[in-house]
Order: structure tokens, then C-alpha cells, then sequence
């Protein structure tokens, strides 16, 4: 049952997240899950032939700690798909070294944080409609962001991930908007697919 598939890949990503794990544990888990699991965003015909994701190497340049300032405002994401437009509020303002992000918290049952990112390398290497730091509604808690009060928070791109849309175009997804994309080149996380 698609439900119950779906239930247990979102059970197994955060778990996958909450584990005291290395990035390069945490990379090979997220390769088994990719290859094998049913709601893998890889198209089933090519699991077979998968070998793994494309990944950065480690860049410690990249693991920040960011004062994260009150904002207000909000936005639609129209996903063009099932789940239609997307409300969002900001939450925050992350101060970032390599420059503003916005904290968005997801109006939907439940809520949850969503950080996209656009950065220099989207296009070129990463993935042109931008990657995720984190969208704790999919499970992603506690490595790409991490809440260390209610001002400062701990970034680790290293975790920049791909919507799966980036994957397979039977998915679509909420990008970075604007107010999320930087001119600084994030070089590390997740490259594109292909």
C-alpha cells in the first residue's frame, strides 16, 4: 500500500537524520535508501543500475554557526502538482557568512521548517532549481540546521540535498524563492543526478 510505503520512507529519512552517524554513514544510508526503497525518487528503471548520489566532498568551510534574526512575511509556492500552492510564514532571517537565508514554517497540518537554498553552483554543477538544507515535514531534522537557541542556529551544508524533482519529473517541487538564493558558491552537499 502506497500509503504505508510512503509512512515508512519518511520513518526511515528521519531516522536516518536523528542517528549518531558520520556524513559519510550518513551518505551510504542515504544511498541504500535511494536504490532500493519503493517511494525512492530514482525511477524504478533505473534502480537497478544505481550506484549511488553524487555528493561534494566534505568542506568543514561550509559548517557555520548563523544569528538568526525576526522576520515576518510570507509566500506561495504554487508546486504545479497535487498539492497545489504552498503557504509559507517567515519564521526568521538566518544571518549566514555567505549571506541571508530565510527561515520559512510551512502552513499545513502539523507545520514544519523548510530552508531551500539557490547558490552560485546551482547550474553548474549542483542542481539548477536550488537544494535543501532542511524540510523537517520529510523527517530532515537536526544536521543541516540545527536550533541551538531561539537566535542562533548551526548550518552544516554539507547536507544540502536535492528536491526530487531533480531526480525524476513526475515529482514536483517548491524551490528556492528569491529572498533564498546567494551569489556565494556553496561548494558542498549533494550534485545533481545525472
Amino acid at each position: 500500500m502506497q500509503a504505508l510505503e510512503l509512512t515508512d520512507y519518511r520513518a526511515t529519512v528521519a531516522r536516518m537524520y536523528l542517528a549518531d552517524t558520520s556524513l559519510e554513514e550518513f551518505r551510504a544510508e542515504r544511498d541504500k535508501l535511494f536504490g532500493t526503497h519503493p517511494q525512492s525518487a530514482i525511477p524504478e528503471d533505473e534502480r537497478a543500475a544505481f550506484t549511488g548520489l553524487n555528493y561534494l566532498p566534505r568542506n568543514d568551510e561550509f559548517i557555520v554557526e548563523a544569528d538568526v534574526r525576526t522576520a515576518s512575511g510570507s509566500i506561495d509556492i504554487d508546486t504545479g502538482g497535487p498539492d497545489g500552492v504552498v503557504h509559507y510564514n517567515r519564521a526568521g532571517v538566518i544571518e549566514s557568512p555567505f549571506g541571508e537565508l530565510s527561515l520559512w514554517w510551512i502552513e499545513a497540518y502539523g507545520g514544519g521548517l523548510f530552508v531551500p537554498v539557490r547558490d552560485a553552483t546551482c547550474g553548474k554543477g549542483a542542481y539548477g532549481g536550488g537544494r535543501y538544507l532542511t524540510d523537517t515535514v520529510k523527517g530532515t531534522f537536526g544536521r543541516g540546521l540545527q536550533i541551538l537557541s531561539d537566535t542562533r542556529v548551526r548550518l552544516d551544508f554539507n547536507y544540502l540535498y536535492n528536491p526530487s524533482c531533480a531526480y525524476n519529473d513526475a515529482y514536483l517541487c517548491p524551490l528556492a524563492p528569491p529572498e533564498n538564493t546567494i551569489t556565494a558558491a556553496i561548494e558542498a552537499g549533494e550534485l545533481t543526478y545525472h
